[in-house]
């Protein structure tokens, strides 16, 4: 079969692999699409909890075409949606419920063979039917499941009111899942007006554009807006100097969540003073464990809408455009479909 393949030194190729065989507990899917992450790019220089070499692709859309040993559901001819996490259920962090950090963890598309490809095995327990839910709406059920444990970290009260840096797809659902959590009102903050657009859209009360060179007007414009800070600032972007704002904008008593990837190495410098003496939260987010269920639920409801964030479709041979478009500010979420391909 045809997979991307991510080798040391930052190396990508569309490669001729061996397609896989389901075990027993298995099943192995003919991928209709996998969407593209700002993780992709970490994982491709090494990053994050890359093992190269490596077949990425985590976000993963995908049709069962045959069954391992043992498997009765679901059944041959079924599109699911994935849950690319392997818990070992025996280590330390999972006996103690934190499956998410356990010691074993396994991810397809991070650490294991993933959806960048055409087909990819995965356990059948990990798999959600999408119960006729549009493959378009079915392939975002990876990222609105972390986003959902975002927020279930955050553990917001109600009436919050919020604040998002970042408009990008993970932005953008979780502007709409902090909303059902118990936000008053929604604040999101990013560079691109026609992605500020897309908040506005998904029900966001206020927008600010963000200057990546001088942010000085925005965070002004962001005090102004709440000028005692907000209850909750949601930094989704990965950008440091974002952070180092953060905690200037979070209310006495509030909480500061760094949810956007950013580099192992990169630092932030942050007031370990305002912290202690205005008692503020910093909470980080990590992947997710258990919630692609949720997910499934929110985005059949509706509730959550992802209606104009896909941007660009690709086969595997135009994957560089993939990536390309993870540094076009015009474009929001890019999807592989290694059915396509270039005469």
């Amino acid at each position: 079969m045809k997979a991307i393949v991510f080798r040391e030194g930052s190396q990508w190729a569309v490669e001729d692999v061996d397609t896989p065989v389901p075990g027993e507990g298995e099943v192995r899917l003919r991928i209709i699409r996998t969407g593209v992450c700002g993780t992709d790019e970490h994982l491709l220089h090494g990053g994050f909890i890359a093992k190269l070499p490596l077949i990425p692709g985590h976000e993963m859309l995908g049709e069962v075409e045959s069954l391992g040993e043992g498997v009765t559901g679901p059944a041959i001819g079924t599109v699911v949606a994935v849950d690319n996490t392997i818990h070992c259920g025996e280590c330390g962090a999972c006996l103690k419920g934190r499956a998410l950090f356990c010691e074993n963890f396994v991810s397809l598309g991070c650490n294991a063979p993933g959806g960048f490809a055409e087909y990819v095995v995965v356990r059948a327990a990990k798999t959600f039917p999408t119960l006729g839910l549009s493959p378009d709406v079915a392939v975002f059920a990876e990222p609105t499941a972390c986003a959902m444990h975002g927020v279930d970290i955050l553990d917001l009260a109600p009436a919050s009111d919020v604040l998002i840096f970042g408009a990008g797809p993970t932005g953008l659902i979780l502007s709409q899942l902090v909303r059902m959590a118990g936000a008053a009102r929604v604040t999101v903050a990013a560079p691109t007006p026609s992605k500020l657009a897309l908040a506005t859209q998904f029900g966001a009360d206020h927008t600010v554009v963000v200057d990546r060179d001088d942010p000085s007007a925005a965070i002004a414009e962001l005090h102004t807006i709440a000028p005692k800070g907000f209850d909750a600032v949601i930094e989704a972007t990965g950008v440091v100097a974002l952070l180092e704002h953060a905690v200037g904008l979070t209310a006495t008593g509030g909480t500061v969540m760094v949810y956007g990837v950013a580099s192992e190495d990169a630092r932030a410098r942050l007031s370990p003073y305002e912290i202690f003496s205005r008692e503020l939260t910093v909470k980080g987010s990590f992947a997710q464990a258990f919630t692609l269920g949720r997910a499934m639920t929110a985005l059949r409801s509706g509730r959550i809408s992802v209606e104009g964030i896909v941007t660009d479709v690709v086969g595997l041979d135009d994957f560089g455009r993939a990536l390309s478009n993870l540094k076009d500010s015009g474009q929001v979420k890019t999807m592989v479909d290694p059915s396509l391909w270039r005469a």
